[in-house]
Protein backbone atom coordinates (compact mmCIF):
# COMPACT_ATOMS: atom_id res chain seq x y z
CA UNK A 1 0.00 0.00 0.00
CA UNK A 2 1.43 3.33 -1.06
CA UNK A 3 1.09 6.36 1.19
CA UNK A 4 0.56 9.85 -0.16
CA UNK A 5 2.38 12.85 1.32
CA UNK A 6 -0.84 13.82 3.06
CA UNK A 7 -1.12 10.33 4.61
CA UNK A 8 2.48 10.55 5.85
CA UNK A 9 1.83 13.99 7.37
CA UNK A 10 -1.34 12.74 9.05
CA UNK A 11 0.56 9.81 10.53
CA UNK A 12 3.41 12.04 11.77
CA UNK A 13 0.95 14.46 13.38
CA UNK A 14 -1.12 11.60 14.82
CA UNK A 15 -4.34 12.67 13.10
CA UNK A 16 -6.62 10.99 10.61
CA UNK A 17 -9.14 12.31 8.16
CA UNK A 18 -12.70 11.94 9.37
CA UNK A 19 -15.20 10.00 7.30
CA UNK A 20 -16.12 11.37 3.87
CA UNK A 21 -19.32 12.94 5.13
CA UNK A 22 -17.79 14.49 8.27
CA UNK A 23 -15.35 17.00 6.77
CA UNK A 24 -13.27 17.47 9.92
CA UNK A 25 -10.18 15.97 11.54
CA UNK A 26 -10.00 13.71 14.54
CA UNK A 27 -7.16 12.73 16.81
CA UNK A 28 -5.94 9.14 16.73
CA UNK A 29 -5.11 7.23 19.90
CA UNK A 30 -2.36 4.69 19.32
CA UNK A 31 -0.80 1.89 21.30
CA UNK A 32 1.68 -0.87 20.51
CA UNK A 33 2.53 -4.15 22.21
CA UNK A 34 5.35 -6.52 21.35
CA UNK A 35 4.18 -9.93 22.54
CA UNK A 36 6.96 -12.49 23.03
CA UNK A 37 6.09 -15.78 21.28
CA UNK A 38 7.66 -18.12 18.75
CA UNK A 39 4.19 -18.65 17.23
CA UNK A 40 3.39 -15.10 16.11
CA UNK A 41 2.57 -16.05 12.53
CA UNK A 42 0.22 -18.85 13.62
CA UNK A 43 -1.65 -16.59 16.07
CA UNK A 44 -1.81 -13.74 13.56
CA UNK A 45 -3.42 -16.01 10.96
CA UNK A 46 -5.85 -17.60 13.45
CA UNK A 47 -6.95 -14.20 14.74
CA UNK A 48 -7.38 -12.73 11.26
CA UNK A 49 -9.33 -15.77 10.01
CA UNK A 50 -11.55 -15.60 13.10
CA UNK A 51 -12.36 -11.92 12.60
CA UNK A 52 -12.68 -12.14 8.81
CA UNK A 53 -16.23 -13.49 9.25
CA UNK A 54 -17.47 -10.16 10.67
CA UNK A 55 -14.81 -7.52 9.98
CA UNK A 56 -12.74 -6.20 7.11
CA UNK A 57 -9.47 -8.15 7.31
CA UNK A 58 -6.37 -8.51 5.14
CA UNK A 59 -3.48 -10.78 6.09
CA UNK A 60 -0.53 -12.88 5.10
CA UNK A 61 1.61 -15.15 7.30
CA UNK A 62 3.78 -12.10 8.13
CA UNK A 63 1.30 -9.23 8.58
CA UNK A 64 -2.37 -8.48 9.05
CA UNK A 65 -4.80 -5.60 9.30
CA UNK A 66 -8.22 -5.64 10.96
CA UNK A 67 -10.71 -2.76 10.77
CA UNK A 68 -13.14 -2.36 13.68
CA UNK A 69 -16.08 -0.23 12.47
CA UNK A 70 -17.02 2.75 14.60
CA UNK A 71 -20.49 1.28 15.16
CA UNK A 72 -19.45 -2.35 15.83
CA UNK A 73 -21.60 -4.11 18.41
CA UNK A 74 -23.74 -1.04 18.99
CA UNK A 75 -20.82 1.32 19.69
CA UNK A 76 -20.80 4.95 18.61
CA UNK A 77 -17.12 5.92 18.30
CA UNK A 78 -15.99 8.97 16.29
CA UNK A 79 -14.30 6.69 13.72
CA UNK A 80 -13.11 3.20 12.87
CA UNK A 81 -10.19 1.58 14.67
CA UNK A 82 -7.39 -0.39 13.03
CA UNK A 83 -5.31 -3.26 14.35
CA UNK A 84 -2.04 -3.96 12.55
CA UNK A 85 -0.22 -7.19 13.30
CA UNK A 86 3.33 -8.14 12.37
CA UNK A 87 4.77 -11.59 13.01
CA UNK A 88 8.45 -11.80 13.86
CA UNK A 89 10.51 -14.89 14.70
CA UNK A 90 10.30 -14.23 18.43
CA UNK A 91 7.25 -11.97 18.84
CA UNK A 92 3.96 -10.69 17.52
CA UNK A 93 3.75 -6.93 17.23
CA UNK A 94 0.26 -5.50 17.74
CA UNK A 95 -0.48 -1.87 16.90
CA UNK A 96 -3.86 -0.27 17.51
CA UNK A 97 -5.06 3.06 16.13
CA UNK A 98 -8.40 4.19 17.57
CA UNK A 99 -10.55 7.29 17.28
CA UNK A 100 -11.11 7.64 21.04
CA UNK A 101 -9.12 6.80 24.14
CA UNK A 102 -11.90 4.56 25.48
CA UNK A 103 -12.09 2.73 22.14
CA UNK A 104 -8.34 2.08 22.32
CA UNK A 105 -8.61 0.79 25.89
CA UNK A 106 -11.52 -1.52 25.03
CA UNK A 107 -9.70 -2.94 22.01
CA UNK A 108 -6.59 -3.67 24.06
CA UNK A 109 -8.69 -6.09 26.09
CA UNK A 110 -10.39 -7.56 23.02
CA UNK A 111 -7.08 -8.23 21.25
CA UNK A 112 -5.41 -9.62 24.39
CA UNK A 113 -8.26 -11.97 25.27
CA UNK A 114 -8.64 -13.28 21.73
CA UNK A 115 -4.92 -13.93 21.33
CA UNK A 116 -4.78 -15.65 24.72
CA UNK A 117 -7.59 -17.92 23.57
CA UNK A 118 -5.62 -18.96 20.47
CA UNK A 119 -2.39 -19.27 22.48
CA UNK A 120 -3.96 -21.39 25.22
CA UNK A 121 -0.83 -23.57 25.48
CA UNK A 122 1.34 -20.60 26.43
CA UNK A 123 -1.29 -18.22 27.78
CA UNK A 124 -1.42 -15.78 29.28
CA UNK A 125 0.74 -13.96 26.77
CA UNK A 126 2.67 -10.93 27.99
CA UNK A 127 1.16 -7.72 26.59
CA UNK A 128 3.13 -4.61 27.43
CA UNK A 129 0.92 -1.95 25.78
CA UNK A 130 2.73 1.33 25.16
CA UNK A 131 0.40 4.22 24.40
CA UNK A 132 1.62 6.86 21.97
Amino acid sequence: MRMTRLDMLRRRLNIAAAGPDEGSWMMMFETTARVPTANGSRYLQQLCKHWSHNLKVEFSPEAGTVIFPKDARGADWPGDATLMLKAESDALECRLEASAEAQREALKGVVSSHLDRFAFREAPLQFDWRDA
